[in-house]
């Protein structure tokens, strides 16, 4: 298993919009951290109340956004429109071409997100845009499905990725079952976990092939995604 310390990420200071790069991002190039497996961007935005992107386009793209604390404002040509909350995740497909905006959805607070982009297994798709609250799944402490390829009750996705989360209730050992042949990737939301004798803050990554994933140590307070991925 590899370590991607937070510390270690891409991070710049617009003054609206402090954000931490994972992999390669618009002026940020990092050689060792272009992608892994169809997984390209995650970055960590922190918005200033009533700031955001204005209306941009993207193509080719499975985007996530994964909201922390705050709210996201969002709004596309696809008709797609809402306020997005924790608890709640949005998944995006970019396929032909889609135009959208995000802004911070409060007026006096800051919002603090996860963005996520994933490559298609297909380009050319329609373009599309689903939401939904997992907000009591996740507060009952247990390994949530959030975003799938096929699986009924998860947000569907153009690849063949799974992410999931868990927020525990108490200290909670993990052993996710990804399948033969696969990959992992591991961020640390909030809080501290334990994982082949290492131990990951907030903004820590771990990344490998699956037979190098050890049991995860959740702790009390803790909260991680974890990408399952061929």
């Amino acid at each position: 298993m590899k370590i991607r310390k937070s510390k270690d990420r891409g991070f710049f200071d617009h003054g609206w919009l402090k954000t931490f790069h994972t992999f390669s991002f618009a002026d940020y190039f990092d050689e060792n951290f272009r992608n892994f497996s169809s997984l390209c961007v995650i970055n960590e935005d922190c918005i200033e109340a009533a700031q955001g992107f204005s209306t941009h386009g993207h193509r080719d793209m499975e985007i996530i956004t994964y909201p922390i604390s705050g709210s996201v404002a969002h709004k596309d040509s696809t008709g797609g429109e809402g306020l997005i909350r924790p608890g709640e995740v949005q998944r995006m497909s970019a396929g032909t071409g889609i135009r959208h905006s995000e802004f911070n959805g409060e007026q006096f607070q800051r919002t603090h997100l996860y963005q996520i982009w994933i490559l298609p297994e297909h380009l050319g798709l329609k373009p599309s845009y689903e939401q939904k609250d997992f907000s009591q799944e996740i507060a009952m402490g247990d390994p949530v499905l959030l975003v799938a390829p096929n699986t009924s009750g998860a947000l569907k996705i153009h690849q063949d990725v799974e992410l999931w989360v868990c927020r525990p209730k108490q200290e909670l050992q993990w052993k996710p079952e990804l399948g033969e042949n696969r990959k992992f990737w591991i961020q640390v939301v909030k809080g501290e976990i334990h994982a082949g004798g290492q131990v990951l803050g907030e903004g820590d990554g771990a990344y490998g092939e699956v037979t190098d994933l050890p049991i995860l140590v959740l702790k009390m307070g803790s909260e991680v995604l974890l990408f399952n991925l061929k």
